[in-house]
């Protein structure tokens, strides 16, 4: 089994800062990108800020099976392994300009997803987590459904085992 960086992978250079968050909320809703119900929890949250100046996030994309988990693997397991492989969290205010600066995503899967499984398409963003309480979200992922695009919060708590082809997108050191 090949694991990163031995694996394919996608990687994008994103840019981040220099707007409020009041101004990165506007951006979103200028593109038309849709949020559900804890994604809007998570731009809420005091710990979701917004840096003043203007930067580059290397980011690379992987599954669960490209870090080493081909029976898939738990969030604590997945960002132990990237940190060992040198990857990084993402800041938690990465997910809006990953979102913005991936605007040509691939439709997801239409179908019914199943319950408490990233759905098919759908790329969850590897970031810090500022609440360990279970029912608080812990990230953001980006889904395009029916030509809407996502930026959707996600609930997991430290036992749910992601799938290894799930997709996730970590920070380059």
């Amino acid at each position: 089994m090949r694991i990163y960086p031995d694996c394919p992978f996608i990687t994008r250079t994103i840019e981040m800062g220099g707007l409020t968050k009041t101004e990165l909320i506007q951006e979103l809703q200028q593109h038309a990108i849709s949020l559900n119900e804890y994604g809007e929890r998570l731009l809420a949250v005091s710990e979701f800020t917004t840096s003043e100046t203007s930067y580059s996030l290397h980011t690379v994309e992987l599954t669960v099976r490209d870090l080493g988990f081909p029976e898939g693997a738990t969030l604590p397991e997945l960002y132990s392994q990237a940190k060992e492989l040198g990857l990084d969290l993402c800041p938690l205010d990465a997910g809006p300009y990953i979102r913005l600066g991936y605007l040509d995503q691939a439709e997801g899967n239409l179908g019914n997803p199943s319950l408490h499984e990233a759905p098919v398409g759908s790329i969850t963003i590897a970031s810090e987590i500022v609440h360990q309480d279970d029912d608080f979200p812990k990230g953001f992922y980006l889904r395009k459904i029916d030509g809407v695009l996502w930026l959707r919060g996600y609930i997991a708590d430290d036992l749910h085992v992601w799938n290894p082809d799930d997709h996730f997108i970590f920070c380059q050191k």
